[in-house]
């Protein structure tokens, strides 16, 4: 019989690790150490559990890189001790957060599946639970003795997506989270069915994890809306030590072609300032060309997103402004996909 898989649970911080108090009904910590005896549901999977806690509980409101960085880390560290990683953030942040480790981890061969809850693991009606144990489930897959799944994943509310494909949708529902570009990876109902074709393949021969631990903050979002000023987009642009823009646009990725609109993008381009565009759309992709209002876009040497999420595109400049790459190298390198973040065309 083979071994049981050994998966590591690592809890940064957010709602699934709360718990009430019942004598003052106040949220307290979850203890982690003894998640087996606390929900003892675990022991009917076939796998070995450990667990590892940052010191304080961070709220995902306060992630940033530094703390990528850390779960990063702890994935390395314990790389080759464990077979699959459930990593529990805060559900607010947790599409940016698990889209950086997707780029931060190079030559992935084993799971990392996110997950959290929309109501404390304590609670009575709690989603904690189940998004708890199937993602455990889902890290112990294996199939010819390899794990099924070889990315960085999301998991939530029966269903499994690829990290870098998602974005929260809902603060009040369980269904929290939706990938409108990719399907999901697997889908959890009376049975575990996993959507073999849309999962990543890994490389066939096994090589070794490479750690990308550095990552550049020097970024904005600008966000259109009609009626935009050149003052504001002026104020944003100038921004001191600035290395990179994703502007959200409208539709197909159109934009203003006013001549002040156009002439602060183009000066920014000039100063190796890097400009990615990205639909404000939930669905659908930007296609620079497709009307006029975008072509100048494209003439003057703002990157297409294609089909990527914000989230995503947040997580995948600050990964490639690392590289010291040219503006032709970025431009090729952001436009197709490095981890399965955009789609093929």
């Amino acid at each position: 019989m083979a071994n049981k898989p050994n998966i590591l649970i690592v809890y940064t911080g957010g709602t699934i690790g709360m718990i009430k108090d019942y004598n003052t009904n106040a949220l307290k910590a979850f203890d982690f150490s003894q998640i087996v005896e606390k929900i003892p549901e675990l022991q009917q999977l076939n796998c070995n559990i450990e667990t590892i806690s940052f010191d304080e509980p961070m709220d995902s409101s306060n992630m940033n890189t530094l703390y990528y960085r850390e779960i990063a880390e702890t994935i390395e560290d314990n790389y080759k001790k464990f077979d699959g990683f459930v990593i529990l953030t805060g559900s607010d942040t947790m599409s940016y957060i698990s889209s950086a480790i997707s780029f931060m981890l190079e030559n992935l061969q084993k799971p990392i599946i996110f997950t959290g809850s929309q109501l404390p693991i304590g609670d009575l009606r709690t989603d904690a639970k189940e998004n708890l144990i199937t993602s455990i489930e889902i890290a112990c897959c294996q199939k010819n003795n390899k794990p099924i799944i070889t990315e960085v994943c999301l998991y939530f509310e029966y269903k499994l997506y690829r990290a870098n494909r998602t974005t929260k949708i809902n603060a009040e529902q369980f269904e929290a989270f939706t990938s409108m570009n990719y399907p999901p990876l697997a889908e959890s109902g009376v049975n575990l069915n996993f959507n073999q074709y849309y999962i990543s393949k890994p490389s066939a021969k096994e090589k070794e994890l490479v750690v990308r631990k550095e990552l550049v903050n020097g970024i904005v979002i600008l966000k259109l809306f009609p009626g935009i000023t050149k003052k504001v987009v002026q104020s944003i642009l100038n921004i001191d030590d600035l290395k990179g823009i994703i502007i959200e646009t409208y539709g197909a990725g159109n934009a203003p072609n006013e001549l002040w609109f156009l002439e602060l993008l183009k000066k920014a381009i000039s100063k190796n300032i890097r400009i990615v565009n990205v639909t404000q759309c939930s669905g659908g992709s930007v296609v620079q060309g497709h009307y006029e209002t975008s072509l100048i876009l494209k003439e003057i040497g703002v990157i297409s997103g294609r089909d990527i999420t914000t989230e995503s595109a947040v997580a995948k400049l600050m990964y490639l402004l690392n590289e010291n790459l040219s503006l032709k190298e970025f431009t090729t390198y952001f436009e197709k996909s490095i981890r399965g973040e955009i789609s093929n065309e």
